[in-house]
């Protein structure tokens, strides 16, 4: 018997290790903690919405300012710097037609990737704008 649980250990083993260091972790905490976005980098979630920028917008400021202080705004209305949890959280906004925005949130403490703060902005503006 156990000469039979020990390949299977050690294999059970070599295929934890090689799933944690070949890149799919950033995939399965995007499946896991994004509502209908995706993890792009360690810092950052990406995803479109059937909003337009200024819905957007309006949405992302009033959220962060929830959840932290502004502290920059982009003239052009395209990009949004706030302080979330001591973490910097940068929203991006790109128009991609008249209807539909692609949503970029990063976020960095002392440069060190915050992917929980930005899956966490990130679901609360969606779901802010889908109400």
């Amino acid at each position: 018997m156990n000469l039979v649980r020990l390949p299977l250990m050690a294999g059970l083993m070599s295929f934890i290790m090689v799933t944690a260091f070949s890149g799919c972790v950033y995939l399965a905490v995007g499946a896991v903690g994004v509502v209908g976005g995706y993890v792009v980098s360690p810092d950052t979630v990406e995803g479109t919405t059937a909003h337009s920028v200024e819905e957007c917008w309006d949405g992302a400021k009033e959220i962060v300012s929830i959840m932290g202080k502004v502290d920059q705004e982009s003239p052009n209305g395209s990009q949004l710097i706030a302080m979330v949890n001591g973490t910097t959280v940068t929203i991006t906004l790109s128009a991609i037609n008249v209807s539909s925005t692609k949503l970029t949130v990063k976020a960095r403490k002392s440069f060190m990737p915050k992917i929980d703060v930005a899956q966490d902005v990130y679901a609360k503006i969606i779901n802010a704008l889908n109400k």
